[in-house]
């Protein structure tokens, strides 16, 4: 196991380049994966959705409603995204994750926002169907989920899509 000042600066920039989470964090889970940045961005992600878990059951009453329309102009996706306060709703990152929502939504036409709302049975067709189930299309390592799980972690509120709308040229 490394030590503390085993941990180098350059490996902390990389772990926070590909993770974006804090620095601080970022040498913690380095820490506790030897060193290993694989191993602590899997840690980061797990401590992501752990903090999401957390919020979820919170109130979101405040939010934006993001819009895409794809070059050509024949298909186009609005999205409701909400969290718990203006302050949060005006941040880069939240605007970003409603930003790749929209775009998400445009490129994937999911039906539903969960499993929840699907009649659908089957892994597979849910995958298609569900926004939340679908690969993210910036990281097809991710689902949309898991994007959201990390946006939780880093802006400290919950966030939820309340509902979408894609509109196709003749359909």
């Amino acid at each position: 196991m490394r030590s503390r000042s085993r941990v180098s600066p350059a490996l902390v920039k990389e772990l926070r380049d590909k993770s974006c989470a804090g620095v601080l964090d970022c040498k913690q889970a380095l820490l506790s994966a030897d060193g290993d940045v694989e191993k602590a961005l899997e840690l980061l992600r797990q401590r992501g959705l752990a903090i999401a878990e957390k919020k979820a059951s919170r109130i979101v009453t405040q939010g934006i409603v993001e819009a895409y329309i794809h070059h050509g102009g024949q298909i186009g996706a609005m999205v409701e995204v909400n969290c718990e306060t203006d302050f949060v709703a005006h941040t880069s990152e939240f605007k970003e994750l409603a930003h790749n929502l929209a775009l998400q939504i445009a490129a994937m036409s999911p039906k539903f926002i969960s499993s929840e709302e699907s009649p659908t049975e089957g892994e597979e067709e849910l995958r298609k169907t569900c926004l939340l189930l679908q690969p993210f299309i910036k990281d097809d390592s991710k689902t949309v989920k898991e994007v959201i799980a990390e946006t939780i972690a880093k802006v400290g509120e919950n966030i939820k899509v309340r509902r979408f709308v894609r509109f196709e040229l003749g359909y």
